[in-house]
């Protein structure tokens, strides 16, 4: 668990939202300020077996159980600071769906619904619901510093994760977003590759951090990745084959590593140039929790300007952005 962050200073402005997500691997709340600054941003993993490749939704919601009552605990001692007297908690937000769609939908998301109901029905304060997408891209706008910039206007976000590959057209929506997939993954999505990959190789799983430093150490040639990009969509089951192609040939792991970012650097390049020449101009974040590669980072920051990038922190699965949507919605019906 993520140790307690801070404690609430005795000026500050205390009237404060809280933020759910209970995703498929890891549980979160967060906390913000009026004033739109994140003050806790709190984690525990959902354990997973060594040699897996994921959990069980029945499993997940499990964990989720018992992960959330020592966070929230956690988040009772930061509300309830004596240096920092007690908090005014304004409103719950939570993560119920994975993307804001009729038919999106996942047990995972249960528990943190009841959380949130239960919180509620105890401080009798105003409930939002999101979807985790728009938290990811929430979390995204903070923590790169464009939060005020892009909350007025459109942009197009690229949602990364185990369980997204997504090219998104955002709209401001009175403190929401109105999102529109306009790309994605026509099969396997860029985080499942890096964790069937990386777990193929040893790695424990979720192994996105092990694989960026294992490719961090490659001293060999790396082949050019045969890429699959249709307009603003792409395939990405090709490079788990072609990846364990090449360490049944090399039996190198760091260049099977470096093989299987660059695959999904270059895969994310070849689509920000499409977003670019139909969408001249317009900013485009990264969001999810791939996106906390800086080895792909810096293959899109070099070929685009106007890119905007979180810190690990806010770009995996986190509560923070649900947190600071939960605000802008309750404040812009004020």
């Amino acid at each position: 668990m993520q140790k307690r962050p801070l404690k609430l200073p005795k000026k500050m402005n205390k009237n404060l939202y809280i933020g759910i997500d209970t995703s498929n691997y890891t549980t979160s709340l967060a906390l913000c300020d009026g004033e739109g600054t994140v003050l806790a941003n709190l984690k525990a993993p959902l354990p997973v077996k060594e040699g897996e490749r994921g959990l069980r939704q029945s499993d997940a919601v499990f964990a989720h159980v018992k992960n959330l009552p020592p966070l929230m605990a956690e988040l009772k001692l930061i509300l309830h600071d004596p240096e920092g007297g007690k908090a005014d908690v304004r409103g719950i937000g939570f993560s119920a769906t994975p993307r804001r769609s009729a038919d999106s939908y996942m047990p995972c998301f249960l528990a943190g619904k009841v959380a949130a109901a239960s919180m509620q029905a105890v401080k009798e304060v105003p409930m939002c619901e999101f979807s985790h997408q728009e938290g990811h891209v929430m979390a995204a706008l903070y923590s790169a510093g464009v939060a005020d910039e892009l909350t007025r206007r459109e942009f197009v976000a690229f949602h990364v994760s185990g369980g997204t590959t997504d090219v998104l057209y955002v709209r401001p929506d009175g403190g929401r977003f109105d999102i529109e997939m306009i790309g994605t993954s026509l099969d396997l999505h860029a985080g499942q590759a890096v964790d069937r990959v990386g777990v193929a190789l040893g790695l424990k799983f979720p192994c996105g951090r092990e694989l960026e430093a294992l490719a961090a150490s490659n001293t060999q040639r790396i082949p050019k990745p045969r890429t699959c990009v249709k307009g603003l969509d792409c395939h990405l089951s090709g490079l788990e084959n072609l990846a364990l192609s090449l360490y049944e040939r090399t039996g190198d792991r760091a260049l099977v590593a470096a093989y299987t970012l660059d695959f999904i650097g270059q895969t994310l390049c070849e689509i920000s140039a499409e977003v670019r020449r139909r969408y001249p101009d317009i900013p485009m974040v990264y969001a999810g929790g791939v996106m906390s590669n800086r080895r792909i980072q810096s293959m899109l920051a070099a070929r685009f300007s106007g890119t905007h990038f979180s810190e690990p922190a806010f770009s995996a699965d986190n509560a923070a952005g649900i947190a600071l949507l939960c605000r802008r919605v309750l404040q812009h019906k004020a």
